[in-house]
């Protein structure tokens, strides 16, 4: 049976009634939601609420030890270790809140790294791909750079377009402004907003950053450690005055771009 589709699944990603947790620990419980193609869809959530977990979940690294998680009507929590290399490492790319860039190679071999493991690029595309996908995140001209060379908010932009190798569906970031000052913060919002106009890729966001959240989500799911699941989802603007307290106060607590 051939695998559906962005086109011919009705959604990019589904939970039904998952649970989560690390052996006989339950994290989080009766996880329900779907998410629309092309959709900015931001995690939200205080520190330790399970936000880690939950990410983990969705990109079939941890399974539910109950329910499921459907990424393009595929059962993804059904999935072999070998299963999930094949068919979830092709459609789904991830930015890591450190970057994950591995240190030895340059930016260019760094983005080329995905590529050479699971595709047959000829030598001669793989260089115009690399400086492609480079050049989306604003990053042309800077492909012989090492990690240890390039400022924080370039360090997320390279991870960016590392996650962008393989044109995966749909793309999941980890605190993509996590440690940045604001007009850094600023540029990186803009540019997750640029890639999916121009690429229509859905996108999957954890952050606690209240800007980032405000500029870039189409729709917001907050979730609680006490609570072990979701306790509100919808447009950030609409649950922000939320007559829950821990979403209220989510939403109107006073911080600094950054350093939330």
């Amino acid at each position: 049976m051939t695998s559906p589709t962005s086109s011919e699944a009705q959604y990019a990603l589904c939970a039904e009634n998952v649970s989560l947790g690390y052996g006989d620990r339950i994290i989080l419980e009766n996880i329900n939601f779907c998410v629309e193609h092309g959709q900015i869809v931001t995690i939200l959530g205080g520190s330790g609420c399970g936000k880690t977990t939950f990410m983990k979940g969705l990109v079939g690294l941890l399974k539910p030890t109950q329910g499921r998680f459907e990424l393009y009507g595929k059962d993804i929590s059904a999935l072999s270790a070998e299963g999930w290399l094949d068919w979830v490492s092709k459609r789904v790319g991830v930015l890591f809140q450190s970057g994950a860039l591995i240190g030895s190679l340059t930016l260019a071999e760094n983005v080329a790294l995905p590529i050479r493991e699971f595709s047959n690029t000829p030598k001669e595309m793989l260089d115009e791909i690399v400086r492609l996908k480079l050049a989306m995140v604003r990053l042309e001209g800077y492909g012989s750079y090492y990690p240890a060379e390039l400022s924080g908010g370039m360090k997320k932009r390279a991870g960016l377009a590392r996650a962008l190798a393989l044109d995966p569906n749909i793309l999941f970031c980890d605190e993509p402004t996590g440690g940045l000052d604001p007009v850094i913060s600023a540029e990186i919002d803009d540019l997750l907003l640029e890639l999916n106009y121009l690429l229509g890729i859905t996108m999957i966001v954890i952050t606690h950053d209240l800007p980032t959240i405000m500029a870039i989500s189409d729709w917001s799911i907050m979730i609680d450690g006490d609570a072990r699941g979701i306790i509100a989802s919808g447009a950030p603007r609409d649950i922000a005055n939320s007559s829950d307290p821990r979403v209220y106060d989510f939403f109107h607590r006073q911080v600094s771009r950054g350093k939330a």
